[in-house]
């Protein structure tokens, strides 16, 4: 055996030596029947990996052996935390800024099967029509069964302009569907804006990066000047948000809460513990909202619609969300690797466990596909024989109604979720005025 590969073995060997010597040494301090049981465990494990290194076929490659075991322990534990090589490592860190190679969709395991929890927005995913919940079976010739988040990321990354094919089972389908998608470099924008209709703005939300905070923030304050004053509405839009960064899920919600919790954590350590509440310098005035979520909404939007649906701050609107409530923390390794571990589960302020719940929405609007009807002819006044003319208008000292400004777009009226958020927050101004008239 070459020389760096001995002081590889002679290293990993010392350090679970070590190990067990510590446990033998607290085995025989407290007598502890766990502490003896650990010290099996470990020799159990230096029997076998100095059996493959004696007996395999092959010599094998040392760290290939130890990274392949720390996959097995984290693939044992549950579908979020994962072992990332540094090569993968460095990706994942470049994920984070929003720009990165591949097909762009959030993927987990759910009841075995590897699932899609929402294709990012103008992806090569969602321009080919996957959707959240999809099961993907095949990746390529690999069949997905028993394969690590890890892994299938892996095969699915690779260079810009290349294809890839993968195979999809979704309910409704009669036999699984082939998709053929070419990679790109996604470079993602967490937040986009617009005004649907004068003094109503239109805020989505595809991910929760480094600088959610700050662009949702510039896009509320271009809102305020295209519509020369504070908005008499707001949609939220966060369906098909896989989630993202916790810290920006916090400052998002922390722009619009003046005061209380956001989110807390529980774990086993004490760092793990932690409680997140608003603070009032950071806070928007109010305008009344509406926040959209859908099964695609995961994990970072699950703590912001929590959040403000407890608090009372906005209506929560859609269908039911993902139902990711665990907080993973991201520890770097002395090779430059890294470690993705489940540390917490993530309560919202009133104590909800999200975790395979998910947000129910206050008001459930089912996602439909809008399609122009022709209305048929309705019988009025006009159509009867010998019908009135018109009167002349009676003086009116009201002003007339100004032209709006702002008019919908053919994408907004085809959604009917929207559409009924901002149905909603019209009523809102209506009964608003209707008050203001009875005072």
């Amino acid at each position: 055996m070459r020389k760096g590969k001995r002081s590889s073995v002679l290293i990993v060997l010392m350090a679970l030596l070590l190990l067990g010597w510590m446990s033998t040494g607290r085995m025989i301090q407290t007598g502890n029947a766990e502490d003896h049981s650990l010290y099996e465990d470990m020799e159990l494990f230096t029997d076998v990996l100095s059996i493959i290194r004696k007996s395999y076929v092959e010599e094998p490659n040392m760290k290939d052996l130890i990274y392949g075991a720390i996959n097995g322990m984290l693939a044992s534990l549950d579908p979020h935390s994962a072992f990332m090589p540094p090569e993968m490592y460095k990706e994942m860190k470049i994920d984070t800024k929003g720009e990165f190679g591949g097909l762009g969709i959030e993927i987990t395991i759910r009841d075995g099967v590897l699932t899609i929890v929402s294709p990012i927005e103008d992806t090569p995913a969602s321009r080919a029509g996957l959707q959240a919940g999809d099961q993907i079976l095949k990746i390529e010739d690999r069949f997905t069964k028993d394969m690590s988040i890890m892994d299938a990321v892996k095969l699915m990354r690779g260079p810009k302009g290349s294809d890839i094919n993968i195979t999809i089972m979704r309910e409704g389908f009669e036999t699984a569907k082939a998709f053929t998608l070419t990679r790109e470099i996604i470079k993602t924008k967490s937040v986009k804006s617009h005004t649907l209709l004068d003094g109503y703005g239109y805020v989505r939300i595809t991910q929760f990066q480094e600088r959610t905070d700050t662009d949702l923030r510039k896009a509320l304050d271009s809102l305020e000047k295209e519509n020369n004053g504070p908005l008499s509405g707001l949609v939220i839009d966060l369906r098909n948000n896989p989630g993202g960064l916790l810290d920006q899920a916090v400052n998002v919600a922390d722009t619009f809460l003046s005061s209380g919790l956001i989110v807390y954590t529980g774990g086993r350590e004490s760092g793990s513990q932690m409680k997140f509440e608003a603070h009032k310098d950071n806070t928007i005035p109010y305008t009344p909202t509406v926040v959209l979520i859908n099964s695609g909404s995961a994990s970072a939007s699950e703590i912001v619609a929590g959040a403000l649906q407890d608090q009372g701050r906005a209506v929560i609107m859609g269908t039911q969300s993902f139902g990711k409530g665990s907080v993973q923390t991201i520890i770097p390794l002395s090779d430059d690797s890294g470690l993705r571990l489940t540390t917490a589960y993530y309560y919202t302020p009133s104590g909800r466990s999200i975790q395979a719940l998910g947000i129910t929405p206050d008001i459930v609007v089912p996602e439909m596909e809008v399609k122009e009807v022709q209305p048929a002819h309705i019988f009025r006044e006009k159509d009867l024989k010998n019908h009135f003319e018109t009167a002349e208008p009676v003086p009116n000292k009201k002003k007339p109604q100004e032209e709006q400004k702002f008019k919908l777009l053919d994408d907004d009226l085809k959604d009917y979720q929207l559409m009924r958020a901002l149905d909603l927050l019209k009523g809102w101004q209506v009964f608003k005025n209707l008050n203001s008239k009875a005072a």
